[in-house]
C-alpha cells in the first residue's frame, strides 16, 4: 500500500467570515508530482501556507510527512522544503553562506553540512559561484539557489509555489529538468504554477481549485478523456470559443460537415482548454 505524503481532509480557512478555502480534501501519495492549479483568488496560496505551517486552518485536518500540521509544526518543517515565488535568498550573503546559514538553522552537523552543501551546489550547477554574493546572481541562478537551500536538510516533501515565474524559457526548462529529476529520485512534490505546459510536462496528477474548492482532480489523460480529446475552435469577435468532442476524429468530422468554416479549426484539446472550461477563465 502506498503511503500518503500529504493529506487534507475537509479543510476550511475563513478570513473575516469569508471562506478562502472551503471543504478542501485531497491526498498526495509518496513520490507523486502533484500540480495544483487555479485562477487568482482560487485559494491556492492559502492552501500552500497551511501546508507549510505558516497559516492555521480554521477547521479540518492536514497531515504532511505523517505529522498533523497544527499539532506538530516543528516536525513538519523538518520534513519539508519550500521554494516560494518571491526570491527569498539573502543578497548580502554569498551563495555558500546562504546554504551554511540554512544548514545551521536545521542543526546539521558541520562535516555533514559541508558535504551536503557541496553536493547540492553541484546538483544545481552553482559550484563555481559559491563565493559570489547572491544579489549578483541572475534570476535563474537565484531560483536554483533557493532549490538547493530547500533540499539541503533532505526533506521528504518539496513545495514549489510558482518556481519559474519571471524566468526566461531557457532557465525555465533548466529548472523543469531539475524538478523532474528530483521526482524520479522519489521526492514528493507539490507544484503550483501559471504555466500550463509546465504542468503537462511535469505532473502525474492535477487538481484544479476555484473559489476555495477543489473542482477537478485527475491525470491529464483522464481529464482529456472526460472532457473530450478533440476541440473545434471558433473565432467570435475578439475571443475564441471552443467545443469539445470525444476524439479528434469526431471534431474533424463535425468541422467537415459545416458549410461555412470561416474562423474555425479543429485540434487536440489541452490542459488550458479544460481549465477554461472548468473555471471560465484563463490561468493568469
Amino acid at each position: 500500500m502506498t503511503n500518503i505524503a500529504v493529506s487534507l481532509e475537509n479543510v476550511r480557512k475563513v478570513y473575516n467570515k469569508v471562506p478562502v478555502v472551503d471543504d478542501l480534501s485531497f491526498h498526495i501519495p509518496e513520490g507523486e508530482m502533484f500540480g495544483l492549479l487555479g485562477p487568482n483568488g482560487a485559494g491556492k496560496s492559502t492552501t500552500i501556507r497551511m501546508l507549510i505551517t505558516l497559516t492555521r486552518p480554521t477547521q479540518g485536518n492536514i497531515e504532511v510527512a505523517g505529522f498533523e500540521v497544527s499539532s506538530y509544526p516543528a516536525r513538519v518543517k523538518e520534513n519539508i522544503g519550500v521554494v516560494l515565488q518571491q526570491t527569498s535568498v539573502d543578497g548580502d550573503l554569498t551563495v555558500w553562506e546562504n546554504l551554511e546559514f540554512h544548514g545551521r538553522m536545521h542543526h546539521i552537523p558541520k562535516l555533514r553540512r559541508q558535504k551536503l552543501i557541496d553536493q547540492w551546489l553541484e546538483y544545481v550547477e552553482l559550484s563555481d559561484r559559491r563565493q559570489e554574493l547572491a544579489k549578483n546572481l541572475s534570476g535563474g541562478m537565484k531560483r536554483r539557489l533557493q532549490i538547493a537551500r530547500a533540499l539541503l536538510h533532505q526533506p521528504k516533501v518539496l513545495f514549489l509555489d510558482e518556481p519559474t515565474v519571471g524566468l526566461d524559457p531557457q532557465n525555465r526548462r533548466r529548472l523543469w529538468e531539475i524538478i523532474r529529476d528530483l521526482n524520479r529520485q522519489g521526492m514528493t512534490i507539490l507544484l503550483t504554477t501559471h504555466y500550463m505546459e509546465e504542468v503537462e510536462f511535469l505532473c502525474d496528477r492535477i487538481g484544479v481549485m476555484n473559489t476555495g474548492k477543489l473542482i477537478e482532480l485527475g491525470t491529464l489523460p483522464e481529464l482529456r478523456s472526460k472532457y473530450g480529446e478533440g476541440l473545434v475552435v471558433k473565432q467570435v469577435a475578439d475571443r475564441l470559443e471552443g467545443r469539445f468532442f470525444p476524439t479528434l476524429a469526431d471534431a474533424n468530422a463535425y468541422l467537415d460537415s459545416l458549410p461555412d468554416k470561416t474562423g474555425m479549426m479543429s485540434r487536440p484539446s489541452n490542459l488550458e482548454d479544460i481549465f477554461v472550461e472548468l473555471t471560465g477563465r484563463k490561468l493568469d
